[in-house]
């Protein structure tokens, strides 16, 4: 079953065609990152005008790259939750346009599960039920995977998530958008333990995280620094605040592994190619003897094959929508 997909939830512009959820046949991705880095962030507008422009082109040159035509095409996936509600709406309504023209079944597909699903693709072998981590900027969740289209949330972020935590520190020591990937570069020739920061957590919810007093402490320690006119270590910083995070995310996903008796964890999102979380929770998870699954370094960011791979167990479930399908800023990854 070959399926077109679409991403357009935050600033890429993305389509990809699928075949029975696991082989790729194309992927585009249209990214808007350079014109967001202007102003330090996403511009919700601009991101919807974007789109707007590129999606066209982009569904063209996907199907092009997988040298089919739509009535090759089985059926459409797209993300319409959750996400920017401008950016979303274009890729819903775009699908929208495609099905009733084509008379193709419509499946919308949740951002996170995508996520979850760009696994699939980058491990065949990998079948629920597992535990996984979804780390993103936006998200912060340990999700229990009982099957492909059933999740529970075991965990999540009380406050800010991992990824818009290493963005705001990244951006308070003048690095550019998106400051997670330049921070986790520059953290890899320091020292970890330089500096001292908290490990907060969550009375009553083990498995719950919270990153905003950890983000607000090495923003402090920095702004202290300056007004003292103390020149700190940029990558002692960044490897201390990296180092962390991880602490934090490891230690609630290991404990919730242990208490639910899981030997099967994995990884998804954009933080998920962070090199100190893959490398941390590949050699625990071979200390305890589990099995770890992550995904390629180039499925953890936004696409549409990760779109493709979630919209085919979708469809297998019978989760199809008619014209009358929104889009949806916030909603559960269990809905």
């Amino acid at each position: 079953m070959k399926i077109l997909a679409i991403e357009s939830s935050c600033d890429e512009t993305a389509a990809a065609v699928v075949e029975d959820g696991r082989k790729v046949l194309s992927s585009v991705v249209a990214s808007q990152v350079e014109e967001h880095r202007l102003y330090g962030g996403v511009v919700p507008e601009i991101a919807s005008r974007r789109h707007a422009e590129a999606i066209v082109p982009v569904v063209s040159q996907a199907l092009e790259q997988a040298k089919l035509a739509l009535d090759d095409i089985d059926a459409l996936a797209v993300t319409y939750a959750p996400g920017l509600i401008g950016a979303l709406l274009v890729g819903v309504n775009f699908a929208k346009g495609l099905s009733l023209s084509t008379g193709l079944p419509l499946v919308p597909v949740h951002h996170l599960r995508s996520h979850i699903a760009s696994n699939y693709i980058s491990n065949q072998e990998l079948k629920p039920p597992f535990l996984c981590l979804v780390v993103s900027g936006g998200h912060s969740h340990i999700v229990m995977v009982e099957d492909y289209t059933k999740m529970k949330i075991i965990g999540r972020t009380r406050d800010d998530a991992a990824g818009e935590a290493f963005d705001k520190a990244a951006r308070t020591m003048g690095m550019p958008y998106p400051g997670g990937i330049e921070l986790d570069k520059v953290a890899e020739s320091g020292d970890p333990r330089a500096f001292k920061l908290p490990r907060p957590t969550v009375h009553d919810a083990p498995y719950d995280f919270s990153f905003s007093g950890l983000k607000t402490a090495v923003i402090n320690l920095l702004h202290n620094s300056a007004q003292k006119g103390v020149e700190l270590n940029k990558a002692d910083v960044c490897a201390s605040f990296r180092y962390a995070v991880v602490d934090c995310l490891c230690t609630n996903f290991l404990k919730a592994a242990d208490d639910l008796n899981v030997d099967k964890l994995v990884i998804a999102g954009g933080v998920s190619a962070n090199s100190l979380l893959r490398r941390t929770l590949f050699e625990e998870c071979e200390k305890r003897g589990f099995k770890f699954y992550m995904p390629d370094k180039s499925l953890c960011g936004d696409n549409a094959a990760m779109v493709g791979a979630q919209g085919y167990y979708e469809y297998l479930a019978g989760k199809t929508a008619g014209t009358d399908l929104n889009a949806y800023a916030t909603m559960s990854i269990e809905e």
